[in-house]
């Protein structure tokens, strides 16, 4: 029998409380894969933060990204009032790479930032995630000068959001 590979669609994006012990399982894989692939350390408490409380509705929002009852990425949105939103902590466990997934979370904060009003979103990376900024690019985002102090990031975008 043949092993089928789970595809983007089989995957749900759902809306948790970002204390949620998926969310945290979630953000401390992030942490620890960023902390892996770069030489600079990342601590999400320092610099450009993303707290719970900015990341629940209607100041945010954050989501997991399910497959059956797994978590297998997050991303999450914050709103500010005639800002740009910004988008943070989007993150996919390796084995769900590959699968469009990526671009379906990014698409769906992109929305979530649009239906709260944002015209503009934003988002700060670090270019030892290649693919990230390969999606990034292709989804339209486009560098800009520096917007917050975050001392990880070493690219700074922004997407108009239609």
């Amino acid at each position: 029998m043949t092993e089928r590979r789970p595809t983007a669609a089989a995957v749900e994006l759902v809306i948790v409380d970002p204390e949620h012990e998926h969310a945290l399982w979630c953000i401390a894989r992030y942490t620890k894969e960023l902390n892996r692939r770069s030489a600079r350390v990342f601590d999400p408490s320092v610099g450009a933060t993303a707290m719970p409380e900015e990341l629940r509705p209607p100041a945010g929002a954050f989501f997991v990204a399910y497959l059956g009852d797994d978590p297998v990425g997050c991303g999450a949105v914050k709103h500010h009032d005639g800002a740009p939103s910004e988008i943070k902590r989007m993150w996919l466990a390796p084995d769900a790479r590959g699968l469009g997934l990526g671009r379906r979370l990014l698409q769906t904060l992109e929305r979530c930032a649009r239906e709260a009003g944002a015209s503009v979103a934003r988002i700060e990376t670090n270019r030892d995630l290649g693919e990230a900024v390969a999606l990034y690019a292709s989804a339209g985002w486009r560098e800009v000068a520096a917007f917050n102090d975050e001392p990880y990031a070493d690219l700074w975008l922004e997407k108009r959001l239609a």
